[in-house]
């Protein structure tokens, strides 16, 4: 007798039997039986590749991730929203298919999305991918000029009223990142207090609300392998809103790695990729993105400080979840409290920053 084909592992987060009878309702390409694979790091909310080898088709689910989910954080309907907004404008994002609000089908909501694959680039570059400096700088610059694309989106004609508050986008950023701070901390952390007090302190004038990423780096796109200056998409929508465009320049530049820049644990090893010869320096980022959309970025220490902060805040919430064993994926060994030292890079920046009321009084 032939031997029975073994049973797949389902990855935590997935219930099987409910999901793939919501995927052969809403998306029939995914004719069962169906195969859930857990992919990317899944230290925020769950992606998993859900395949079908009955007709060849793989897709895309997203998830909250297990535990210790906060009030307004990991909202699926919002990320289904802003990718199904995106969906026909010039922004390279992962059409969506299918929305599932009805959390007693997987224990939370999840929506579906393609699949688009290719090159996301963290820690490395992949053996034959932007082999010279002519092409690295092409993927510095192609990340800017996706992020302008971004900005230019007019969110009205788009359908997006009501999806944010653009008007006090920075204070209203500062209470919550200091609210989630008080709901994620393991213990007290005096930097993050100061941090927020000169935060508040320092507010610059936006300029007209875009659409704002909320995690804008390296990491959350996808490259054509072939043409690794090409973004084929963005991901990990989860913090989007409408806002202050120059909150994505910030925490883009924070991301960025230069020659000589200090080692800063929690920010990752993915800032080591972009200090090989080619890429552009911060600055030049800088300049490209203020030519490409005529915005002044003068005040642009500010977002630095409050992305770095941000990190601190959501590395402490991660943190956490692995603390009470609430976490699945890669790379959660080892795992340290990450949001010290990002929060003493943060306090360094905004002593030698010229911006009103970031450095000491």
């Amino acid at each position: 007798m032939p031997e029975a084909p073994p049973v797949q592992e389902i990855p935590p987060g997935i219930e099987p039997e409910p999901v793939t009878k919501f995927l052969a309702e809403h998306v029939p390409a995914l004719e069962p039986p169906l195969r859930f694979e857990l992919i990317g790091e899944g230290r925020s909310n769950l992606t998993y590749r859900v395949t079908s080898p009955a007709t060849g088709t793989s897709a895309v689910l997203r998830r909250p991730p297990l535990g210790h989910v906060l009030p307004t954080a990991h909202d699926m309907a919002r990320e289904h929203r802003i990718l199904s907004a995106l969906a026909d404008t010039d922004v390279p994002v992962p059409r969506p298919l299918a929305l599932c609000e009805d959390a007693a089908v997987n224990g939370m909501p999840f929506y579906v999305m393609e699949e688009r694959r290719g090159v996301v680039i963290e820690d490395h570059l992949p053996d034959g991918i932007a082999t010279t400096p002519e092409e690295r700088r092409r993927i510095g610059l192609g990340v800017v000029d996706v992020l302008a694309r971004l900005h230019a989106v007019d969110w009205k004609a788009a359908g997006l009223e009501g999806f944010g508050r653009p008007e006090g986008y920075l204070a209203r950023q500062v209470r919550r990142w200091t609210q989630q701070w008080e709901r994620s901390r393991v213990e007290p952390l005096p930097a993050i207090d100061e941090l927020m007090r000169r935060l508040a302190a320092a507010l610059p004038e936006s300029p007209p609300a875009t659409i704002v990423h909320g995690d804008y780096r390296l990491g959350n796109l996808s490259l054509d392998p072939a043409d690794p200056g090409r973004v084929v998409a963005v991901f990990d929508w989860e913090m989007a809103t409408l806002g202050d465009p120059l909150a994505d320049l910030g925490y883009l530049l924070m991301s960025w790695g230069e020659p000589g820049d200090p080692k800063v644990a929690g920010v990752g090893s993915f800032r080591d990729v972009t200090t090989a010869p080619g890429f552009p320096t911060r600055a030049e980022l800088r300049a490209a993105y203020a030519e490409r959309t005529g915005r002044s970025v003068e005040s642009l220490d500010f977002y630095v400080v409050l992305a770095f902060t941000k990190l601190a805040v959501i590395s402490e919430g991660i943190y956490a979840r692995h603390e009470m064993g609430q976490t699945v994926g890669e790379k959660f060994e080892g795992l340290t409290r990450a949001s010290v030292p990002l929060a003493e890079r943060a306090l360094e920046l905004a002593e030698g920053s010229a911006v009103a009321g970031l450095a000491s009084q």
